[in-house]
């Protein structure tokens, strides 16, 4: 397979190479988005069509369980064997006239996309929608080396032209209402206004139509990469990812390496149920599969295409027997949408490339546990994302088992005296028996530290009232009645 061509080296990239820290951003910008009325309803009311529709197309297969597990199924038999599938799928495809470049992580795949731009001479960038891109940081590197780079989904061009990252898995703007799209329209494209869905989307097709035919180097994801055939598949609504790479005479595939089917066949059963999952459709409208760069009797495609295999610490995840099966995600978004907690704070909260429940599992796996714990902690754990993930990922579990890593990982000193603590009560019958006198012996003293610095349980009372203890508490009660015992009458 072949190498990194030789190049310049680019600098070093790390994503979560942030000095501030992202706890604390987490916490500021979900307090300030929680309270902000008129955003969360944009979601809400958003969210509510989405409900409708994906649950109409559920009752379209004869059995969305059985889908379910099926599908669980082809991700486990692809995620366990992955070393045999890759090396079928890079040989495949490599066969067709591909390059392959194994990235072992986001600097190695950004210096080979360099290299290739480089060598090529390339000045403009068309790219259609990739969250393994937004997840290295493509757009901003490849800008920053001087090169022009053109979003070309409508949802990643609208988010670009704000200097913003997407804010959903499937929908980037899902934040914005049609006045603020075409107020930006107006200040960056110098359209007319409008608050039709129709002109807005022609307004963003006549900025693009150029774009296309401009491009030295068109760069996609891929939803599905397909070991049998040596073949990536890419599903969109709008048709922009076969302009992006099929007009440029340089096709840039980057992909996770969890991202492989074994069979064909298996696309029958994925592609309804990612459209089905993550949009609430019958089938997405352009479904792609592409095979290598154009042939010598074809009359369209790239001339070169290179398939980059991204690690960047999927094999660590891979390693981890209890959790592997979070590489089983299609990247449906279906968890995001069901969940309270992204439904309040919304995706720009999360401070990182993949957002609500999935995100907060993979995350800390993929850049740094202890930095990031604090997103597996931000979860209601009623168990919806584990309830709709159409591949059966065990999410909500999951978070479980980043919190109790985080926390083995590097003890929290107060954390482990309130947990010898609370296991020294619950085995002596005796303490138990005096948690309740102590308790109301206590009250009255902690009730005047309430939401002061010197209250130890502030992070509780700051926003929650705390519960004040009976009078009297059960055993109390039952002795009291034996004692005398009420009498009824017949």
């Amino acid at each position: 397979m072949s190498t990194n061509p030789q190049a310049p080296q680019a600098p070093p990239h790390d994503p979560s190479s942030n000095k501030q820290n992202p706890e604390k951003l987490f916490h500021t910008s979900a307090n300030h988005i929680t309270r902000n009325l008129h955003h969360r309803s944009i979601i809400q009311k958003a969210l509510g069509g989405y409900y409708l529709k994906r649950d109409e197309q559920k009752a379209r297969f004869s059995s969305w369980q059985n889908a379910r597990t099926a599908a669980a199924s082809i991700k486990y038999e692809a995620i366990n064997h992955l070393d045999h599938y890759l090396v079928q799928f890079a040989d495949k495809i490599e066969a067709n006239g591909a390059k392959v470049f194994w990235a072992s992580d986001g600097s190695e795949a950004l210096q080979y996309i360099l290299a290739v731009a480089r060598q090529n001479n390339v000045r403009r960038i068309i790219k259609s929608k990739t969250m393994t891109g937004e997840e290295i940081h493509l757009s901003q590197t490849l800008a920053n080396e001087g090169y022009e780079v053109v979003e070309s989904d409508l949802g990643e061009f609208i988010v670009q032209l704000r200097q913003e990252p997407p804010y959903h898995i499937v929908f980037p703007a899902m934040h914005l209402t049609r006045g603020e799209i075409s107020s930006l329209f107006q200040q960056k494209l110098g359209s007319p206004p409008s608050n039709e869905p129709e002109e807005l989307t022609m307004i963003a097709r006549a900025a693009l139509r150029q774009k296309y035919l401009q491009a030295d180097m068109g760069i996609s994801g891929a939803n599905f990469a397909i070991a049998e055939t040596g073949m990536i598949s890419i599903t969109e609504n709008e048709g922009n990812a076969r302009l992006s790479v099929g007009l440029p005479p340089i096709h840039v595939v980057i992909l996770g390496i969890e991202k492989i089917v074994p069979r064909l066949q298996d696309l029958a059963l994925l592609l309804p149920m990612l459209a089905t999952a993550g949009a609430g459709q019958h089938l997405t409208g352009y479904n792609t599969l592409i095979s290598g760069p154009r042939k010598t009797n074809e009359p369209d495609g790239p001339e070169q295409m290179h398939v980059i295999l991204l690690d960047n610490r999927r094999t660590t995840l891979l390693a981890d027997a209890e959790q592997r099966d979070a590489l089983h995600c299609i990247r449906c978004g279906a968890c995001l949408n069901v969940c309270p907690i992204f439904k309040n704070i919304g995706g720009h909260s999360y401070g990182t490339t993949y957002q609500g429940p999935i995100g907060s599992v993979i995350t800390p796996h993929l850049r740094d546990l202890q930095t990031w714990k604090h997103l597996s902690a931000a979860s209601s754990l009623c168990g919806a994302c584990s309830e709709t993930c159409p591949v059966k990922i065990d999410l909500h579990h999951h978070l479980l088992h980043n919190r109790r890593n985080a926390y083995h990982l590097k003890p929290n000193p107060l954390e482990k005296i309130l947990w010898f603590a609370f296991n020294l009560f619950m085995q002596s019958p005796f303490l138990y028996n005096l948690a309740a006198p102590l308790n109301r012996l206590f009250t009255p003293f902690f009730s005047l530290l309430r939401k002061t610095p010197l209250d130890p349980i502030r992070n509780w009372t700051k926003t929650r009232d705390f519960p004040q203890p009976p009078p009297k508490s059960f055993k109390e009660l039952w002795r009291q009645r034996k004692k005398n015992p009420p009498s009824f009458q017949s």
